[in-house]
């Protein structure tokens, strides 16, 4: 058994002042990408079958990997995997769904396989969220990444409505849950500057059985399993190339989609709102291994917010440009996105359509209103007069679009804390228009279904109130032979229908681009 950090010494204190306590390994890591090494985690490649079920080596069936490229143009810091949650929380409305013990972990003493709880509750999805980090205090490590323990997951756009009363029109036509998170305490994260992989095994040493040196040991074992795996050979994937081009299939016709897109104007010029984002739709059959698709699309469209979930049954995987709120420490940071140009073909062009977005009155007009949108909803927990731009209106350039931005910040009032933050910017006003609520029942009554996961958001949180989430846009929701995916335009007293479909699909055209990469071959 290897050694690790802290020392047992070192240890032993930090657990007289925290319940859960990181002891980790950095490892040199120049040699290995985090996409190989999340594989190699994760029980290696996915198999032959799409969705990684039969034949070949089978993939853990939770786990989630995260990475980020700031601006879409420069590798973020840092990469942050795992597998094996200690709990799993899924949300259908008010019902809640907790398992724990399923797996095999070191989080709760000496490693062994549990038959595992399952309890049921009911509440809010925001309290519960809240209440399953209370119990726990994370010891501060220096030198570590900033996200070490805690929970990943998301929350679909439909988790509003425990948030605001909004007509169900439709019923649900895609199963899914309204939230899922996976609470990990064994997790490992690239730190791409340094070149180092953090392997770290979090022991929650109020819970399990054991002494505090037992717990210590468990941990020191689990970091060398987790070295053992990196330390296999990764096969290639192996599955049929499909034939034929890819079908894609939306929830709407063109025809119909430039009608509501009508009927969102009757809306603005009847005072109901000044704008309303309305989307349609996409599905498409699942010929290889979502992985597959994740690996093209992080080529195809590097983002700030790039992240692949194995949550069960279902996959979700996207690459999304927009931060919905991020937390750390007591500041809480805001950016909004609205304003869109599709990319040029030579970088004179780019300069031209990066210009023509900056000069756009419309763009402009729309930008400003969904910024004080944002304002107003960090103001909603953040001390008074706390709340600056921090830059207003830039360009950001992505794979198949270019974007205009700008970035908030605020400081958290005493009483506020990460799932407050969370709560009072969700779902995104840049997903939904303003004012707000009324553009959501419009949304319910224009849309023919369910958003489903599209305008939620991809989260992780950790056990000291830090957060960092992203609005579910560029992302894809696998389950079985099927993926959908969504986008939408934001609609306003001079929008031109034509134009408002076309702008939806360039935004859906890199997702759609990377199947059809994935299915060629990488």
């Amino acid at each position: 058994m290897s050694s690790g950090q802290p020392n047992f010494a070192e240890f032993k204190r930090l657990a007289g002042q925290a319940n859960v306590v990181p002891v980790y390994r950095a490892i040199v890591a120049d040699m290995l990408s985090p996409v190989a090494a999340f594989l190699k985690l994760t029980a290696g490649n996915e198999s032959s079958s799409p969705q990684g079920r039969k034949g070949g080596s089978e993939a853990r069936p939770y786990s989630f990997l995260l990475e980020s490229v700031e601006g879409g143009e420069h590798v973020g810091r840092y990469t942050f995997f795992g597998a094996d949650p200690f709990q799993i929380v899924r949300c259908r409305g008010e019902r809640i769904t907790v398992e724990r013990g399923r797996h095999s972990t070191s989080a709760h003493g000496p490693e062994r396989e549990t038959k595992g709880e399952r309890r049921e509750e009911s509440g809010n999805v925001f309290d519960f969220l809240r209440r399953a980090s209370a119990p726990y205090r994370s010891a501060a490590l220096p030198g570590l990444p900033p996200f070490t323990v805690g929970a990943v997951g998301y929350l679909s756009y439909e988790t509003v409505r425990q948030l605001e009363r909004l007509p169900a029109r439709v019923p649900p036509d895609v199963e899914m849950d309204d939230a899922v998170f996976l609470y990990f305490a064994n997790l490992a994260a690239f730190d791409h500057v340094q070149h180092r992989l953090f392997l770290i095994s979090n022991v929650l040493t109020e819970e399990g059985s054991g002494s505090l040196q037992a717990k210590y040991h468990a941990a020191l074992r689990e970091l060398d399993r987790m070295e053992r795996r990196l330390a296999r050979p990764l096969g290639l994937p192996r599955f049929r190339r499909p034939h034929g081009p890819l079908r894609v299939r939306s929830n709407m016709t063109r025809e119909r989609y430039e009608q509501i897109v009508e009927r969102g104007k009757e809306y603005i010029r009847a005072g109901d709102v000044f704008q309303v984002v309305l989307s349609q739709r996409l599905e498409v059959p699942v010929r290889v291994p979502p992985f597959e698709v994740y690996r093209a699309l992080r080529v195809v469209n590097p983002s700030p917010y790039m992240y692949y979930l194995r949550l069960g049954e279902v996959t979700v995987l996207g690459s999304s440009p927009e931060m919905l709120v991020k937390v750390a420490g007591r500041s809480v940071e805001y950016r909004p996105i609205a304003g869109t140009r599709p990319r040029g073909r030579t970088e004179e062009e780019d300069k031209r359509l990066e210009a023509d977005l900056l000069a756009d009155e419309k763009e402009r007009a729309e930008h400003i209103m969904l910024v004080d949108l944002g304002r107003n909803d960090i103001g909603r927990v953040s001390e008074f007069s706390s709340v600056r731009p921090e830059r207003l209106m830039f360009v950001e350039r992505y794979s198949h679009v270019m974007h205009l931005v700008s970035s908030l910040r605020g400081r958290l009032r005493p009483d506020a804390d990460s799932t407050a933050a969370l709560a009072a910017c969700f779902p995104a006003g840049t997903l939904t228009g303003a004012p707000k609520v009324r553009a959501m029942e419009i949304i319910d009554e224009l849309e023919p279904t369910r958003r489903g996961l599209y305008g939620g958001s991809i989260f992780y949180s950790d056990f000291s109130g830090n957060l960092n989430s992203c609005i579910v846009i560029r992302t894809v929701l696998i389950r079985g032979n099927k993926a959908y995916l969504q986008a939408g335009a934001g609609i306003v007293a001079d929008s031109v229908p034509a134009r408002e479909y076309e702008e939806s699909m360039n935004k859906a055209r890199a997702v759609l681009k990377a199947f059809e990469m994935a299915e060629k071959g990488l």
